[in-house]
């Protein structure tokens, strides 16, 4: 996760007031329709990239009916993917300070939550962004990524990073030394699993005996792509094939520029994600800032060469899920997405 400062945003005076209904929230996302209308693009353009929203999976609001609510709202609306992130714990000890505003309640796990949205949708896609890989065996991880690739007819995008919370290595007896070295052949391990048995690994950190393993995932082994933020992690990404994903505040792009160019600099010709974080606990009218700032957004990670842009998270303000899925047809509007 990138940690950053809390920053008191102060909004631009053309930003409008969250609206007082919903009713009035469906009535703006016509008018961006009808002030906007689709773009023809050229043969040789960049494809637009694929749209997520986050599921409400930690929060006053988290839920069966609400995840499934807003996976089926995404899908209706015509986006491209829902995602959620992994967190295992939340430190509690006296010397803890939550600098990187991680939410203060637990995190439902990403691949039983997106099982459950899965068997709520037949066609949205399905992002892990991210799990951390070192927390779990590579033959452990690699069965349940597959399993969750089948049971939702190929749909699964993983994205995968390291960790970075001490606690999180305390409480899994994995050490943080295993980063780096021991991530890449986590990676190796998992691949291995997913092609043809008799499946065999052998390596400093893991070894699996020749075995036959399964299920496989339905097309054959899964793209990645990983999270990372220092340079010599991005350029990991590339190395190993991978696809990159990296997360923007509306306040700091030039972050999310500069680990991009690593990337491609480095030979990454993978998949770029952008998570979005455009509000936050202290945002105010969080609702109203996400919906009108989307199209500033969608243009900036364009700008950047985007393959997949992911919004959230309305979770961390707390907002009702029967307000997240009006904000989301709103989304959709403002963005020209073919609802189905």
């Amino acid at each position: 996760m990138v940690r950053t400062e809390t920053c008191n945003r102060t909004r631009s005076s053309r930003v409008r007031p969250l609206p007082r209904s919903r009713d009035e929230f469906r009535r703006r996302s016509r008018s961006y329709t009808e002030q906007h209308p689709r773009q023809r693009r050229a043969p040789d353009e960049h494809p637009p990239p694929r749209i997520g929203f986050s599921l409400p999976s930690f929060g006053p609001h988290a839920g069966p009916e609400a995840i499934a609510a807003v996976a089926r709202a995404a899908e209706r609306f015509g986006l491209d993917s829902v995602s959620l992130s992994e967190r295992l714990l939340l430190p509690a000890g006296p010397d803890w300070r939550n600098e990187a505003r991680l939410p203060e309640s637990y995190v439902w796990d990403p691949l039983e939550t997106l099982t459950w949205a899965a068997a709520h949708t037949s066609r949205i896609r399905l992002a892990t962004g991210i799990v951390n890989a070192l927390f779990q065996p590579p033959l452990i991880l690699a069965r349940r990524l597959a399993t969750l690739d089948r049971l939702s007819g190929g749909r699964l995008d993983v994205g995968i990073g390291q960790g970075w919370l001490p606690e999180e290595f305390t409480a899994t007896g994995v050490p943080a030394g295993r980063r780096g070295a021991g991530f890449e052949e986590h990676i190796a391990a998992m691949r291995a699993c997913w092609g043809p048995d008799p499946v065999r690994y052998e390596g400093k950190f893991y070894r699996i005996p020749p075995s036959t393993v399964g299920p496989k995932p339905v097309d054959g082994p899964l793209p990645l792509v990983i999270g990372a933020g220092a340079r010599s992690a991005v350029e990991r990404a590339a190395r190993l094939g991978a696809g990159f994903v990296t997360v923007v505040f509306p306040q700091d792009w030039d972050t999310a520029r500069k680990q991009i160019g690593w990337y491609r600099e480095a030979g990454g010709a993978g998949p770029v994600v952008i998570r979005v974080l455009a509000v936050s606990q202290d945002t105010p009218d969080p609702v109203a800032t996400l919906v009108d700032g989307v199209r500033e957004q969608r243009k900036r990670c364009v700008e950047l060469g985007a393959d997949e842009i992911q919004w959230g998270d309305l979770n961390l303000a707390e907002v009702p899920v029967e307000d997240q899925v009006v904000a989301m047809e709103a989304m959709a509007a403002a963005l020209d997405l073919d609802a189905s």
